[in-house]
This record gives C-alpha cells, structure tokens and sequence, in this order.
C-alpha cells in the first residue's frame, strides 16, 4: 500500500462474513440466534491512531441468497439524534457508517439513533464514461443532485487521491434497504444513563448491481469485497462542540478520512454456516 493513503498494508483489517439460513426479521435487536452465532469484529479503533476507542462499537455481518446484512453494538451512555429528514447531515451527530466499495464507484450509508439515513453514490469522474455510467438515467448529471468530491483542506484529512475527483450522487438511494434502530435507553434524554444502541441493516443483492461492476452477486465463496465500518461521535466539553467529531472504525485508515477504499476492510465472503 502506497503509505500516501494514510494506511499500511497491515493497517488494513480482515472480516470473514458467513451464510445464513436463519430468516432475519430487520427490527434493530439483533435478536436471531445467527446474530448470536456470527463473529463480532474487534473493538473499533481511532480511525487516525488506531487505539481503541472509548465507547464500546463492534459489527457483524452475514449473507444469504437475498442480502447483505450488517449488524452494530453501540455503547453509548447518552443516546443522542435529532436529525429526522432523510439524507439529512447526521455525520454532525453521532452516527454509524457503511461504505461498500466497487472498482470505479463506492457506496456511502449511514444512520443515526433516530433510524434516519443519509445516502450517496459516489462515482471516479476519470471512469464515468469508460465504467459505463454515463449512459444510465440514474446517473444523469444534468437530472440529479450532484456534487463533486475531491480533496479536504484540513491537514488531518487525505487531501489529493490519486485518483482525482468523485461525482456525488446525493439524491441516489439503494433499491430495497431496510434499516432499523433499537435504542437501549431513552433518546435525548441527559438526566439518565443508557446502555446504547442497534443497528439491524438489509442490502438487497438486487441493489447492488452497479456496484458489483460484473461481480457475482451473491458474492461466490472466497470472494473479497471492500467495506468501511465506521461511528463517529460528537462530543460536547465545557459548552462547546468539539470538532472534528471522534471517528471509529473497523481498522486503521492513518487520517481523519472514511472515503479512501484502498483502505477499507477486506471482507471475505464464506458459504460455511454462521
């Protein structure tokens, strides 16, 4: 790995995500025995240092003919969100993230304690044309929300990716999610103290066609595919914000920067039984 990227080779984790035969119900508890079964990922660490973080946060993941489903432990003593629009800015809050990546385009999901989503598509513009997006309505510049990606001022962020810039589908949704929430505890509310939140997430394979780039959808056994899981939290200290908000993740990335695939985690996909 180029160390530019801000992540080493050995940064980089590794995720093993198994089938399931178990019908998943996407009501937020992670209450089937297969979410018992799966194996959790390490304790997220500081997206930057790599040390552990604070809170507690870990992830699942397993797959059957019909979905990619992933799963979130949040430790969380205050359970906050007050973003309730769709594709609202709930990176501000404290959220959690998947981002699913492709050859020449990626996939942004998050969501807050409230259960609201933001999602975009975002798009290499050096591949638009030769990755065979140009010709897709859904990818029409000149009809959708567009805005363009590409380097960050602040010194902790990735500022220039070889790649060059990213058209950002904001208004693009994927076909078919479901996503739930469970809070354990009470929202918004500072005079008690919570034990957290779930995240219970559905990503039809159907949806993901233009991601897959020709991929085999379910991924067939011993495939890797790319994926960052990432919280961020949004602190308060004193009466004022602090910021930039803390940001966990499955792995290493070596800057304050979620949008680098060449550092998301390796997960492999696996026919053996959770």
């Amino acid at each position: 790995m180029d160390h530019r990227y801000g992540c080493e080779d050995e940064d980089i984790g590794h995720y093993t995500c198994r089938r399931t035969n178990e019908r998943i119900v996407v009501d937020g508890r992670l209450s089937e025995a297969c979410w018992q079964r799966a194996a959790k990922s390490p304790r997220f660490v500081d997206m930057v240092t790599g040390v552990p973080g604070f809170l507690d946060t870990h992830m699942a993941a397993l797959w059957d003919d019909r979905n990619l489903y992933v799963g979130f432990w949040i430790e969380e003593p205050n359970v906050q969100a007050r973003f309730t629009e769709r594709d609202s800015p709930v990176y501000f809050e404290n959220d959690v993230e998947v981002f699913i990546a492709g050859r020449d385009c990626y996939y942004e999901f998050q969501i807050n304690a409230r259960g609201t989503i933001y999602e975009v598509f975002y798009i290499w513009q050096e591949a638009y044309k030769k990755g065979g997006f140009a010709g897709r309505p859904e990818f029409d510049l000149t009809m959708h929300a567009v805005d363009v990606l590409g380097g960050f001022q602040d010194g902790m962020r990735y500022k220039k990716h070889p790649r060059g810039r990213r058209w950002a589908f904001m208004d693009w949704d994927l076909p078919g999610l479901q996503a739930t929430v469970h809070v354990d505890g009470t929202l918004n509310d500072d005079t008690d103290m919570d034990r957290g939140w779930t995240v219970e997430l559905a990503f039809p394979w159907d949806g993901m066609r233009t991601l897959a780039q020709g991929r085999a959808l379910p991924p067939k056994d011993g495939e890797i595919w790319r994926m960052d899981f990432s919280r961020f939290e949004a602190l308060h200290a004193n009466g004022r914000l602090i910021d930039p908000s803390v940001g966990w993740s499955f792995n290493k990335h070596g800057v304050y920067d979620s949008h680098i695939p060449e550092c998301f985690t390796h997960v492999h996909f696996s026919d053996e039984p959770a």
